[in-house]
């Protein structure tokens, strides 16, 4: 009846509840995991041999000095207490200040990660832009050249090292033909062809190895979807082949890649360290890696606790993705 078919149209409340229930889960299980890493962080980071205390105050400080000075950054206090002084500061949003400079942690943060993002954003969208698209047309010429080919290239591009990859291109676009700058940054204030050219060469080099995985996972998705019986069905009565593509191989194909994508993120976080020593890049990999020499905890654990935000909201990005291609989660 009119009735019941107006009805059966309606959302229903609970559906609607469940699906706000669901985010609410996953935002909580994103700040545990961000207290998780807190722990482990500051833990491990007062394991590592060295006085802060000592490098603060320099080779020549005296002994009063030593203790004044580890007595003003709290670490003569137990290791709890100097945990929960830290998570109540960080709570409130204060990352507290570098060791060796005026320069609070969270500005340190803010000065070094436009070059590090956009960076990896554009070595991801190069990923996808590749990857993608090759994985698919491997996958719909299963057994031919075409797919021999993707599959060697994408062995070969996870194969080779990111900073190899980065001095090679600087080999080639840099010092053989002078296109492109072998070192520096500049930010997208100075225009989008300066920022560009200098981006190009670290994207694709920390790019390369996520195209590549996405291109396999992408080949594989869409032959096991050619393989189902309704698409097997379909292709026997005599539909179009690009019909199915749009209808239902591209988006069934899609929820793996999608699922690489999340995993991808603090890949590609991680591997930037290693590329922006290569391409001379002040990002976030060279704050954490100055850090470190320096014994500069403070800014160490800013750092390990952005990454991990980062890493957080990007799995977030791909849940709500991962729900829209696949229904059936949304009710999990």
């Amino acid at each position: 009846m009119p009735g019941n078919r107006g009805e059966s149209r309606r959302p229903r409340r609970g559906s609607g509840l469940a699906g706000l229930y669901s985010v609410i889960r996953r935002i909580l299980g994103g700040v545990v995991v961000l207290w998780l890493v807190s722990v482990l962080t500051f833990l491990l980071i007062h394991l590592v041999p060295g006085d802060p205390a000592e490098f603060a105050a320099g080779e020549a400080a005296t002994p009063e000095r030593v203790d004044a000075i580890r007595h003003q950054l709290g670490v003569d206090r137990p290791l709890l207490t100097q945990y929960f002084t830290w998570f109540g500061h960080v709570v409130r949003g204060d990352l507290g200040n570098s060791l060796f400079s005026s320069e609070t942690v969270s500005g340190a943060i803010m000065r070094a990660a436009p070059a590090t993002l956009s960076i990896t954003i554009l070595a991801l969208l190069i990923a996808i832009a590749v990857g993608v698209p090759a994985g698919i047309i491997a996958g719909l010429r299963q057994g031919t050249w075409i797919d021999r080919a993707v599959s060697l290239m994408a062995t070969v591009g996870i194969a080779m090292p990111g900073f190899w990859v980065g001095m090679l291109l600087v080999l080639i676009f840099s010092l053989a033909t002078k296109w492109l700058p072998a070192t520096g940054y500049a930010s997208l204030s100075d225009g989008f062809g300066p920022w560009l050219q200098h981006a190009i060469i670290p994207a694709v080099a920390l790019g390369l190895a996520t195209g590549a995985e996405l291109a396999r996972h992408a080949r594989g998705s869409v032959g096991d979807v050619l393989a189902r019986p309704y698409i097997r069905t379909a292709l026997a009565r005599g539909c179009s082949t690009m019909w199915l593509i749009r209808r239902h191989i591209l988006r069934n194909a899609a929820i793996p890649v999608v699922t690489v994508l999340g995993l991808q993120a603090g890949r590609l976080l991680g591997g930037a360290i290693v590329i922006e020593m290569v391409s001379g890049v002040q990002g976030l990999g060279t704050l954490a890696v100055n850090s470190i020499l320096k014994r500069d905890f403070p800014v160490l654990q800013g750092y390990v606790l952005f990454a991990a935000a980062v890493v957080v909201v990007a799995n977030l990005v791909v849940d709500a993705v991962y729900g829209r291609l696949n229904p059936k989660v949304r009710k999990a």
